[in-house]
């Protein structure tokens, strides 16, 4: 007689730790304009992010976290997984050009899978959410990528935070990946107040009830609004 397993079983992740998941992907642009203390920034603040939650009894089993970034080519730094499980954060680099409707798709996809590994174990989930930072413009066509975002996002099935970086950042085109939701501009490299209020979000949200609308902090500490 075959006795079949029942599939939470198949992930030894999950059956270990059956938080309900708050799937976030950094999409972070690594282009050649980035070097200096413009990556340095970041890094410290990617960083500083992870450190924060693992300081969180809660979020560090609910966040899991990809890290995706764009420069030259797409690059998946690291791929999902708790925050409780990981080692430690990616290291980024900066060169080449801007592909960032590739990025972004590429988000998706991995967004979208993961989505599909909890609904096939049995793990309930937040609504996830694409971070997407950038100084520049896309290199390549974002046509097929904005077009995604908005149906998720209308439909309510991802959240969007989309944040320019620096003077050349061009807003209107970000705006057309932030998925209804107005972008936003660093205040000079405030990354790792960025990242500290990203860091608070994560926690309000992963204490909250999935379906819930959880009201986020105000964003005047690290944005020009």
């Amino acid at each position: 007689m075959e006795i079949k397993l029942i599939p939470i079983l198949e992930e030894k992740e999950f059956v270990e730790n059956p938080t309900t998941r708050l799937p976030i992907c950094l999409v972070l642009d690594t282009s050649a304009s980035m070097k200096g203390a413009p990556i340095n920034e970041l890094q410290e603040g990617v960083d500083l992010f992870f450190s924060e939650l693992l300081n969180d009894e809660v979020a560090k089993f609910s966040a899991e976290v990809a890290v995706i970034t764009f420069g030259g080519g797409v690059e998946v730094k690291s791929d999902f997984a708790a925050v409780s499980s990981r080692q430690e954060p990616p290291r980024l680099n900066a060169s080449g050009w801007t592909p960032m409707g590739e990025a972004v798709e590429v988000a998706l996809e991995k967004l979208e899978a993961r989505k599909e590994k909890y609904k096939r174990v049995g793990v309930d989930y937040f609504q996830p959410w694409l971070v997407l930072m950038t100084d520049g413009v896309p290199t390549d066509d974002i046509l097929r990528a904005s077009g995604l975002v908005g149906n998720l996002s209308r439909q309510k099935k991802l959240a969007v935070f989309a944040v320019g970086i620096g003077k050349d950042a061009d807003l209107k085109e970000l705006g057309k990946l932030s998925g209804g939701r107005a972008p936003l501009k660093l205040k000079g490299l405030a990354f790792g107040k960025f990242f500290l209020w990203l860091s608070a979000s994560v926690s309000q949200v992963s204490n909250s009830v999935p379906g819930n609308e959880t009201p986020l902090n105000p964003v005047d500490s690290w944005a020009r609004v």
